[in-house]
């Protein structure tokens, strides 16, 4: 059988929300089986829990943002990105502030916390949703179109397509293809950070967004190049943040899926629309385990690799 996992034991950060600038630690507990991904706000008068879910997501300006009552979460897909790219299914997150940290911008913190407090087995099987039909959703034209799509696929495969028209940008890879089966998400996508314009900084810091952010966090580029000092950590690092973005986001559907995802120039909001959109198409998907679990893609029965 191939199993659900989650963590042998707790483990903690602490950090500066990007957008808020607030001071918040988290701690990640091991969760019973089938109890998913759960945030809970431990800073409120009465600890709120926000499981995820597609339908949870309340915002998607710049940051994938759950919500349950009046509680919210910002900024959870670089968590999410590293617990679907490790394969943990249940966890509690118990979160001090409304954001999670940034830490150094990429996902690979969150995987060195989920493999320093060790992935452990569980005694339920591994539940997943099986795309049997195309879903697609589209957006603009011309200069301005943007799409994500999921295709049938026995596995989980991801490719993305970026275009800026920005000197620093398009000197680098602007199209990547990522699959679990063949690649290393630690080594090949976890550290891959987000980025920004300084010329951007400045509306989005009147907006009340990105307070926390600076060159220990983030790609920062000028008009011309790019300002961090030790300059990329990949060829490729901005599409492939794109695509460690989408895995995060993908991964609130609250289950791992089997499908194929593209996208050209898509966000956090396009992929929460492809994830309702899925949704609503009952006949597109189906919910699979594994009881041989000779019979699950390759490279899903093992523990992921470190780096």
């Amino acid at each position: 059988m191939l199993q659900q996992r989650t963590l042998k034991s707790l483990t903690r950060a602490v950090g500066v929300g990007l957008h808020s600038g607030q001071r918040v630690e988290i701690t990640l507990r091991p969760a019973q089986p089938d109890t998913g991904i759960v945030f809970r706000r431990v800073d409120l008068a009465q600890p709120v829990d926000i499981p995820v879910s597609a339908m949870a997501v309340s915002d998607t300006r710049l940051a994938s943002t759950l919500s349950s009552g009046g509680a919210k979460v910002h900024t959870v897909e670089h968590l999410m990105s590293a617990c679907a790219g490790l394969g943990v299914d249940n966890l509690y997150v118990d979160i001090t502030a409304e954001e999670v940290p940034i830490l150094d911008g990429s996902a690979a913190s969150f995987v060195f916390l989920l493999q320093s407090a060790g992935i452990e087995l569980q005694n339920a099987p591994r539940r997943f949703i099986r795309v049997i039909k195309p879903v697609e959703v589209r957006e603009g034209q011309g200069a301005a179109e943007k799409w994500a799509r999921l295709d049938p696929y026995h596995g989980y495969k991801l490719s993305f397509e970026i275009d800026f028209s920005h000197p620093a940008v398009d000197s680098t890879g602007q199209r990547v293809e990522f699959d679990m089966s063949t690649n290393s998400y630690s080594r090949d996508i976890a550290r891959a950070r987000t980025f920004g314009f300084t010329k951007d900084v400045e509306m989005m810091r009147a907006n009340g967004l990105a307070l926390g952010g600076g060159l220990d966090n983030a790609i920062v580029m000028d008009d011309y190049k790019v300002l961090n000092a030790g300059g990329l950590r990949y060829d490729d690092e901005f599409v492939k943040h794109k695509i460690l973005d989408a895995m995060g986001d993908l991964y609130i559907l609250g289950k791992p899926l089997l499908a194929a995802y593209s996208a050209f120039r898509s966000g956090h909001a396009m992929n929460n629309k492809l994830l309702r959109e899925l949704l609503l198409r009952t006949d597109a998907w189906e919910t699979v385990t594994f009881p041989d679990e000779k019979l699950a893609p390759k490279g899903f029965a093992q523990l992921a690799r470190a780096w």
